[in-house]
């Protein structure tokens, strides 16, 4: 076997003439009917989803006010990846997106690879989304009054370890009433589910219904689905600016002072939620070939999708913030939150709607790219030949589409959110990352064909040393203890909720008895529940309190408010922290005032839980660390590239905000992309690569 044969690439010139070819012959064509209005909605319809619906409150809860920059510096970072996306597709204009790009700047093996990491991007990202629009439409459905059975609504992993985690915390004392919605739902699934030989029959239902209903849809042709997805974007963007019409009338100025009041780490803190509400808009780069002039209309309309809604991201997040304080926004409904708490309930129900229609729009995006995926590969000779059979009469990949609905499918009735959501950006960065560095690759060559769009060069050596240098300086003046701890594998501890339910029934024994020797009246005010005594502070101050419910007191004393504000303080925090204002029989002062006598660090030791399983430390704690030290490493050794090779700026930068991103994923969601990785590779050396085209080519 000879290594270069690995790396054999497919030229453009041979790209462009079979695509050429296959429409002379008129056969295994798609349809061409998109226009850059169409490749912008698709756009639109893959990026505002659960972002705007969801993970913007606890970004927004972090970084306050001041989250706008991390919208900004995340879309700045997907536009340096889409200019890369965008040279391609006008270079190479034919589905593939990613996969075929690979092909042409690195050679099959890596393409292989990505193509690989592509379809499980897509695959997990479907099953993400039909997931969450499952949760959002049995919501809606509970607010009309319309219950499902909580086994048919929830996946099977989520009830059982929900379940077996609310046993653990109702051993360490805390009541099922007081447990967090989640676990009150999934100890419910898995008590009232039926069950066949001991086997608890429990399956998202809703989410199956969305897949094939979506599934159906894409079979059907490009055209019925670009008609959808550009109803459900402009109802979607409607219900959006009435949002902001409404909202700005409400909004207190107030709320936006200070405006960055975590700093910089705050802000930082929401990367990953925030990234995953912009990713998708590179599915459009995979109906290239439906395009009606791709090379001219798929830069534009990627470019546009990202600027529409990063300004719409920006806008909601000032309304957010501007309408209540920032401090109350970690919740799973921001957007119906905030006009619930300004007492506008019918915009609430409204937005509830939109976002059932709004994650139906996301995941036909998704359902649509990786069908066209797999036909690419099987074009190539990497996977059979079925999979790159068009339907006659709707010109679409139909094959391929229906093995798409049951890969997602099946395994969305019984999978959790836990770690798709990682895996599917890990996936997706992994692509932007080999993208970027395609275009790097192939900036100087001067033997292939360019489209009508190019990346702007900007020398890189000149700029980024500057940058590499001044992030380091930053990091030793501003982040001094940060770095050191990171740098000396400083041992961390665990998270309250992780310790306690790490204990088993004599240890949780031995801790209450420990805890009420030492604050037995502290103790039994919480009910004798451990994980509420450790984290009883309150989860926000008497100050940011009055800030919420817009009062003009300056008072910092309880007993020293007017009876009318503390009935509205008492209010708000029936609403925005129920179950700890329960605890405390409602009793504002206690709430305020409340706290443990002994950290759980030290209640712990004298029971003899110490080491490994109070702290984060050794091997194991820096093996969480590599994918960082990946990031640091591969930085300073691309610097002195650039320096040497006058790379491009922006596809530099692509590449580098998109690994620092794919760094800040856990190490097991690493580990699980290399297994299915190294599963790919299996399938390459077994099938694919004896009967690649490129190589049956060189036989003949």
């Amino acid at each position: 076997m000879k290594q270069h044969s690995l790396f054999r690439k497919k030229t453009v010139q041979d790209i462009l003439k079979a695509a050429q070819q296959e429409e002379a012959d008129g056969h295994a064509t798609l349809g061409k009917h998109l226009r850059v209005r169409d490749l912008a909605a698709f756009g639109i319809a893959a990026i505002i989803g659960a972002g705007i619906f969801s993970t913007i409150g606890e970004a927004s809860s972090n970084g306050g006010p001041a989250v706008i920059f991390l919208f900004i510096f995340t879309a700045i970072a997907c536009g340096f990846a889409a200019f890369a996306y965008a040279e391609f597709a006008s270079m190479v204009p034919v589905a593939g997106s990613a996969y075929t790009y690979s092909y042409v700047a690195f050679g099959e093996i890596i393409a292989w690879i990505i193509g690989w990491a592509l379809i499980m991007e897509y695959a997990i990202g479907n099953i993400t989304v039909a997931i969450s629009w499952s949760d959002y439409f049995t919501g809606m459905l509970d607010g009309i009054g319309i219950h499902l059975p909580q086994w048919i609504r929830m996946d099977y992993l989520t009830a059982h370890n929900g379940y077996n985690e609310a046993a653990a915390l109702i051993q360490g004392g805390k009541t099922f009433e007081n447990l967090d919605k989640t676990l009150q739902e999934a100890y419910t699934a898995w008590n009232t589910s039926p069950s066949i030989f001991g086997l608890h029959l429990i399956f998202d239902l809703p989410a199956l219904f969305i897949i094939v209903l979506i599934t159906w849809l894409v079979y059907r042709g490009m055209k019925e689905s670009r008609n959808a997805s550009n109803l459900m974007v402009v109802i979607k963007l409607a219900i959006i600016l009435l949002v902001i019409a409404v909202g700005i009338f409400y909004v207190d100025t107030e709320n936006w002072s200070p405006f960055a009041p975590n700093g910089i780490s705050g802000i930082l803190k929401g990367v990953s939620a925030v990234f995953f509400a912009y990713i998708g808009f590179d599915a459009i780069s995979t109906t290239a070939e439906e395009c009606e002039n791709p090379q001219r209309d798929l830069p534009r309309g990627m470019m546009w999708a990202i600027i529409i809604c990063t300004v719409l991201y920006v806008i909601i997040s000032l309304i957010l913030t501007g309408l209540v304080n920032y401090k109350v926004l970690a919740v799973g409904d921001p957007l119906a939150f905030v006009f619930r708490e300004i007492n506008l309930k019918w915009m609430s129900g409204i937005i509830a709607v939109s976002a059932v229609i709004a994650m139906a729009s996301v995941l036909l995006v998704f359902q649509m790219g990786q069908p066209r995926i797999w036909m690419s590969m099987s074009r190539d000779g990497l996977l059979p030949k079925k999979f790159s059979k068009v339907h006659p009469k709707y010109r679409t990949p139909s094959f391929a589409t229906v093995v798409v609905g049951f890969v997602v499918a099946v395994p969305a009735l019984f999978m959790n959110l836990t770690m798709v959501t990682d895996l599917c950006s890990i996936g997706t960065l992994f692509a932007f990352v080999l993208v970027c560095g395609g275009v790097l690759i192939l900036q100087h060559r001067t033997d292939i064909p360019r489209g009508k769009f190019r990346t702007p060069y900007i020398n890189g050596k000149y700029i980024l040393p500057i940058l590499v240098t001044g992030t380091v300086v930053l990091g030793f003046t501003q982040f001094k203890g940060e770095l050191k701890g990171f740098l000396s594998n400083h041992p961390e501890l665990k998270e309250t909720k992780d310790l306690i339910i790490d204990l088993n029934e004599q240890e949780a024994a031995q801790l209450r008895a420990g805890v009420s020797a030492l604050d037995a009246k502290g103790l039994a005010h919480v009910g004798s529940d451990l994980l509420a005594y450790f984290e009883q502070a309150p989860k926000i101050d008497l100050p940011a309190s009055l800030k919420g419910i817009k009062s003009d007191s300056k008072d910092s004393l309880v007993s020293q408010l007017d009876p009318a504000t503390k009935k509205k303080l008492m209010h708000f925090l029936e609403g925005y922290d129920e179950k700890g204002f329960k605890l405390v029989n409602s009793d504002l002062e206690s709430y305020y005032g409340q706290g443990p006598k002994i950290s759980i660090e030290a209640a712990l030791k004298p029971i003899g839980i110490s080491g490994k399983r109070l702290y984060h430390a050794g091997f194991k704690h820096f093996a969480h660390k590599i994918p960082t030290w990946i990031f640091i490493l591969f930085t300073f050794f691309i610097t002195v590239v650039t320096i040497r090779k006058n790379l491009s700026l922006i596809p530099l930068l692509g590449l580098l905000s998109c690994l620092y991103m794919m760094s800040q994923i856990e190490l097991k969601n690493w580990i699980a992309f290399m297994v299915w990785l190294v599963i790919g590779l299996v399938i390459y050396f077994l099938y694919s690569r004896k009967n690649s085209k490129l190589a049956l080519k060189k036989v003949q």
